[in-house]
């Protein structure tokens, strides 16, 4: 059994987990068994991104960075970047007593781009 690593500071923490971890797939059935567990890939991936460095750089004590970078690209192309971002928004507007949805947006002059104005 491997050692459980010291934390970094971009690790999840448990709540934060319990929150996502329904949304982090587990590893497909069938063919080789996955070491690594969802949530510490989850850590690596945010280690990697919040750092802003290259993926060979990732710490020995992550899984290697070719699994981490796999798992990226694969959740990014399932769609599971975009339901973890949709289920943390919402409780963090319900957290603030506001709506799940806004109801209105505000569009000012310097939010819409115009064309060129020529004469005048």
């Amino acid at each position: 059994m491997r050692r459980r690593r010291r934390a970094y500071p971009t690790d999840l923490t448990d709540a934060q987990w319990a929150a996502i971890a329904e949304l982090v797939p587990e590893a497909r059935p069938g063919g080789r068994p996955r070491r690594a567990s969802s949530r510490e890939l989850v850590n690596a991936i945010l280690y990697v991104l919040r750092g802003g460095m290259a993926w060979r750089l990732l710490p020995h004590d992550f899984p290697p960075w070719q699994t981490v970078y796999y798992y990226l690209r694969r959740w990014q192309a399932e769609g599971v970047w975009e339901r973890i971002h949709h289920a943390v928004l919402l409780a963090d507007r319900a957290r603030a007593g506001r709506e799940a949805s806004p109801t209105a947006a505000i569009i000012d002059s310097q939010s819409v781009r115009t064309g060129d104005q020529k004469g005048a």
